[in-house]
């Protein structure tokens, strides 16, 4: 996977990521325009607590291997059903389904595009 250039190129490959180790319901989200806090939140749905564990090293070893640094520690717990992964300009949610729907993401951040991509599971 080429390295990402921007904040945007690192949401959709951390999206392809999440999807290729069978994250559901992958969603990036550009905030640019609606908020400062992030440009990008990529929220997914995982199947249990071992497959958040399991994502969340798949996404680490990724952030190592391009050479993006999470800010502080990663905030939530897998056996708590969400995590968030503060990466500056690329926030990641990955929440249990019970979660998502409770939070629900989306709908608190309607004003915000959602960005289009391919994957291999699409």
């Amino acid at each position: 996977m080429a390295e990402p250039s921007s904040s945007r190129d690192a949401a959709v490959a951390a999206a392809r990521l999440i999807e290729d180790h069978k994250g559901e319901d992958t969603v990036v989200l550009d905030l640019s325009g609606v908020t400062t806090i992030a440009d990008f939140f990529v929220i997914a749905t995982v199947r249990s607590a071992a497959h958040l564990a399991g994502l969340h090293r798949e996404l680490l070893s990724f952030f190592h291997q391009n050479s993006l640094r999470p800010r502080g520690r990663h905030k939530g717990h897998a056996q708590k059903g969400w995590l968030l992964l503060d990466c500056g300009e690329v926030v990641i949610h990955l929440m249990e389904k019970e979660q998502r729907e409770f939070y629900d993401l989306e709908r608190l951040w309607f004003k915000a595009e959602r960005v289009y991509y391919w994957s291999k599971s699409s």
